[in-house]
């Protein structure tokens, strides 16, 4: 799936099952790749510490790997 990048911010993001997880907020890229790793529900700040990071990538991020609708709103399936 293509999609510019800039048409997933604000974006509302809902599970298969119906549950609103949040807003898309940020994009964590693979530079080598190009390609859209993570949708994060929270700014990444730069002073975030290494203990934290795995934390907000686990409870405010979703793969994108799992994304199986883009329009209006983002759709992602289970894990």
């Amino acid at each position: 799936m293509a999609i510019r990048a800039s048409k997933l911010y604000g974006l509302d993001i809902y599970d298969s099952d119906g549950r609103y997880l949040g807003k898309v907020n940020d994009l964590i890229l693979n530079l080598e790749t190009g390609e859209v790793v993570r949708l994060t529900t929270e700014p990444l700040k730069a002073n975030i510490t290494k203990e934290e990071l795995p934390k907000l990538l686990k409870r405010k991020s979703v793969m994108y790997k799992r994304v199986k609708a883009v329009r209006d709103i983002l759709i992602v399936g289970k894990e």
